[in-house]
């Protein structure tokens, strides 16, 4: 979070499997209610309904603006940033982003969902919360994690994105994105987690559980049955090579330009990959895009004369 004259900008990567800020990150996952749940520990409180925030899993959507849930998910990213400083009301500046190839076609319609009430109170965490929302910026994902050490990249990079729902690919080159290279593909970590889950049935009739799979992804193992964990490895690395195989097919070549890696996603290659670690660099910031986010606001409004 950031704070220019008395606004203060927070970015928010709205993820398909974590929400983050700059300084939180929790589960993208929110369940609505008329009636206050018997067990939360983050609940919101908005319009009279109750929103159990971080349960269940958000299915996956291209358009994050066609229902209520991403917008709930932002008032709760907006808390926790705010609740760091205990702030309880404020004036607030959203820097958020999409996929790299949807930003253009979907930036407006975005920008219009966050910001739809102009006035928000809500409750989170038994807190209640009076917050301006001023303005909103939309960016392109992925780009906005590395934009602070951006002068560092020189010659040809290939910046890989991967979040949980989509992978994200940019040529950079001396510095400067190319805007006719950059492709977007849904094959991110939930793909993998699919894939592992189907095999796991199929070699052993047995069903893993989500914050199993997930540790092994992270960690490259956890505490199971060695052969299970062999099933969830090897299936790991085989989906692993078919990322490498699609940044070939996007013309990546590790002799001619370097790889960098962003997004949550970038722990299926440190664990699982075989790469030239000398060519290869694995940011293992999750929140590294929302820092990018409020970056990039703070440098428009600086440009615009420091105005909000």
């Amino acid at each position: 979070m950031k704070k220019m004259n008395q606004t203060y900008l927070i970015g928010i990567d709205h993820g398909y499997g974590n929400m983050k800020t700059a300084n939180c990150c929790f589960p993208t996952g929110v369940v609505k209610s008329d009636t206050e749940p018997t067990f939360v520990s983050d609940l919101l409180v908005w319009n009279g309904k109750y929103y159990s925030v971080g349960v269940g899993h958000k299915e996956f959507k291209a358009d994050k603006f066609n229902d209520e849930d991403y917008y709930v998910l932002t008032l709760a990213a907006l808390a926790r940033e705010l609740w760091r400083e205990r702030i309880t009301e404020a004036d607030v500046y959203i820097a958020a982003g999409l996929p790299l190839t949807w930003v253009s076609e979907q930036k407006t319609d975005f920008k219009n969902y966050l910001l739809q009430n102009s006035e928000v109170v809500f409750t989170f965490r038994e807190v209640e919360y009076r917050i301006n929302i001023v303005g909103a910026e939309v960016y392109p994902q992925g780009f906005a994690a590395i934009v602070n050490n951006l002068p560092s990249f020189t010659g040809v990079t290939m910046l890989c994105d991967i979040g949980n729902g989509t992978m994200n690919l940019l040529r950079i080159v001396n510095k400067k994105p190319d805007a006719q290279r950059m492709f977007t593909e849904k094959y991110g970590t939930h793909q993998c987690a699919l894939l592992i889950r189907e095999e796991m049935m199929k070699v052993h009739h047995a069903s893993l559980d989500d914050a199993i799979i997930t540790e092994i992804l992270k960690k490259g193992t956890a505490d199971i049955d060695g052969a299970y964990l062999e099933t969830v490895v090897k299936t790991a690395k085989a989906y692993t090579a078919g990322i490498f195989r699609r940044l070939r097919e996007h013309e990546y070549d590790p002799k001619l330009m370097k790889l960098y890696v962003v997004g949550g996603g970038g722990c299926l290659i440190r664990n699982f990959a075989y790469y030239d670690e000398s060519r290869v660099t694995v940011n293992d910031d999750i929140c590294a895009t929302a820092k990018g986010y409020e970056r990039m606001l703070e440098m428009q409004l600086l440009r615009g004369g420091g105005r909000v």
